[in-house]
């Protein structure tokens, strides 16, 4: 059986990225590759902390006789000319994190945001019965690409141990509806690879079943409200998902070879290789060139090289009309009107509507603000934004602005922290710049550079003063601006991995990225020592393991786990951490203030 020249390009994608953070930077871009040796500084390896008392210069950020308090030990010391002396906690790896004693309360900023990111499906299982729908099944083997039951159930349920953390924001995957069946996942096709992780979307009207019903989602919402956390929402507007055997034969699309059917079982999606076939194989099987493939997406909405549909080129030629491994691109610079796809005007549960004279942008833009709308959502992280064109961006900023406050005017007796849409762009490989992206509606861009800058702070944190002086110089310049900063991630790598596992190294990651000037994203785990899972031939799919509740239970990762929530909560209670200006006070002991309006801070680290 040999495939055509189009199902060798489907064959070819080696679908195995999750955010097309991984899959451009893997198959389409340049990048340096991170280092595997720490920087100079800290060649010798991890410096000592000290135990002793340390005498600290205030410099004019905390006035003569003025009390102040050492956040994570509780003691208190009066400056006297200029200076406090205080002996670090035993367990604070060598840091005091002074506030003064009477601090006034601080308003939330988006700069001083602690943002913790999860992969819904791998983070907490709160309901057992809705783990298996659409006819997917577990695989009996690593579980590398299944689903594994983490639902908004579960995520509401650990709202609590995430206000333990000092988190003030909930960054969560693409809620919808994914394709219901499965694609070949990594290079060799060694394992089915579903949409696990929200971004092989199906229906963007519709949660996953997987995930939950909406009202489970309100609640979540509503809940993360209650404390104060707000809820950003991932969402992809570049793609959706790709076709699989199992949506061609629920919803009728596409076609299979003349005789083909034979070898497929009853429901196509239990399709499995003969054993000297991978998971890619499956492509012989299907017809790309049959007329049938009209009654998918259609040609007026993606481009997909496969029966009428317009060949899209290669995103590194072209990064917004261009294909990312190979999924199908949504046409978001078109001024076309279009129809509502065939598959969804027959598709019996969805919320999709036809709309007047509305272009695909309009659709798109329409489904993702009306979770907005509905649940008050209040803000989008935004998949591979680089590969939509910047008009789309402001468009979806301004309609999601306009929902939130719909939102506000009907429900004026809930909790409702935002009031402001917050949108932050993954724009791989950007870096701490105040970019054409803050044009285009952005209050943030991902910053990839801290992920591999950290490990010298890990090591020893004096090694960040150059980079948290730099951060804070650029942000608090002439036309400030945000990033948020990350030592983990799903597309990238675990922090673990980089730190050798060594657990002293990852209870050090906490201050380096913790402390960095602007929004610091933590990815779940990142505070647990959550270990690398079974990857098969994507190193990606190991990023995404289950978090380590066990561990958490049983106290295991408490020594880690603890001081991450200590210099947590210190940092939610002092938005100048991330928003302020920064100064250093003194290199032995290395000490820096950070001020914002009333906020001040001083954070000293001393050493052996």
């Amino acid at each position: 059986m040999t495939p055509s020249p189009k199902t060798f390009r489907l064959t070819a994608s080696l679908v195995t990225c999750l955010s097309l953070a991984g899959c451009a930077s893997s198959q389409f871009e340049t990048a340096t590759p991170p280092t595997d040796n720490t920087s100079a500084s800290v060649s010798g390896g991890l410096c000592v902390p000290t135990q002793a008392a340390m005498t600290i210069s205030v410099g004019d950020t905390f006035a003569e006789g003025e009390w102040v308090r050492d956040f994570y030990s509780g003691e208190k010391a009066r400056v006297e000319n200029g200076e406090v002396t205080m002996t670090p906690a035993p367990e604070a790896e060598g840091l005091l994190l002074l506030e003064a004693v009477d601090a006034p309360e601080q308003s939330f900023n988006w700069a001083g945001a602690t943002v913790y990111f999860t992969v819904t499906d791998r983070f907490a299982n709160g309901r057992t019965d809705n783990d298996l729908n659409y006819g997917r099944q577990p695989d009996g083997k690593d579980e590398i690409g299944t689903f594994h039951g983490g639902d908004f159930a579960g995520l509401t349920q650990k709202l609590d141990y995430l206000r333990e953390l000092g988190v003030n924001a909930l960054w969560i995957t693409p809620p919808f509806e994914q394709i219901h069946g499965w694609v070949g996942g990594g290079d060799r096709g060694d394992f089915r690879h579903y949409g696990y992780h929200g971004y092989y979307a199906l229906d963007f009207t519709r949660p996953d079943a997987n995930f939950g019903t909406r009202e489970e989602f309100r609640t979540l919402v509503n809940e993360a409200h209650a404390r104060g956390i707000r809820v950003v929402m991932d969402v992809v507007m570049n793609h959706p998902g790709y076709a699989t055997l199992q949506d061609m034969q629920t919803f009728g699309f596409g076609g299979l070879r003349e005789g083909f059917e034979k070898y497929l079982p009853d429901q196509w999606g239990g399709w499995r290789p003969e054993t000297w076939e991978d998971f890619h194989a499956y492509h012989a099987l299907i017809d790309y060139d049959h007329p049938d493939w009209s009654h998918w997406w259609g040609e007026d909405w993606v481009r997909a090289g496969i029966g009428d549909y317009d060949t899209p080129p290669n995103a590194a030629i072209d990064p917004l009309r261009g294909s990312l491994a190979f999924l199908p691109d949504f046409k978001t610079e078109s001024d076309k009107t279009v129809d509502l796809p065939v598959f969804l005007k027959n598709k019996e549960n969805t919320r999709a509507e036809q709309l007047d004279d509305a272009t695909v942008r309009d659709y798109l833009v329409t489904w993702l603000t009306d979770w907005v709308r509905e649940f008050g959502v209040d803000g989008f992280r935004v998949d591979t934004a680089k590969h939509v064109e910047p008009e789309a961006w402001q468009q979806l900023k301004t309609k999601a602005q306009k929902a939130l406050e719909t939102y506000r005017g009907k429900n004026p007796g809930k909790a409702l922290p935002a009031e402001d849409f917050w949108m932050v762009a993954e724009v791989f490989p950007h870096t701490v710049t105040r970019s054409s992206y803050f044009d285009a509606g952005f209050d943030a861009v991902i910053n990839f550079d801290l992920q591999e800058e950290a490990r010298g702070g890990a090591a020893c944190l004096p090694s960040m003063e150059p980079i948290y002086s730099e951060y804070a110089k650029k942000m608090n310049g002439d036309q400030p601006f945000n990033v948020m900063s990350y030592i983990s991630s799903h597309d990238t790598r675990l922090f673990s991995r980089i730190a050798n596992n060594d657990p002293v190294m990852q209870k050090r990651a906490a201050s380096a990225l913790l402390f960095t000037p602007g929004t610091s994203q933590i990815f779940y785990g990142d505070e647990s020592r959550r270990p690398f899972g079974p990857t098969g031939s994507d190193s990606h799919q190991g990023t995404r393991s289950d978090m380590n509740w066990a561990e958490i239970d049983s106290g295991t990762a408490a020594p880690v786990l603890s001081h991450w929530q200590k210099l947590g909560q210190f940092r939610e209670r002092h938005p100048a951490i991330g928003a302020g200006e920064h100064q250093r006070l003194s290199t032995e002991p290395y000490v820096f203030s950070r001020t914002h309006g009333d906020d001040r801070v001083i954070i000293a680290f001393g050493k052996e």
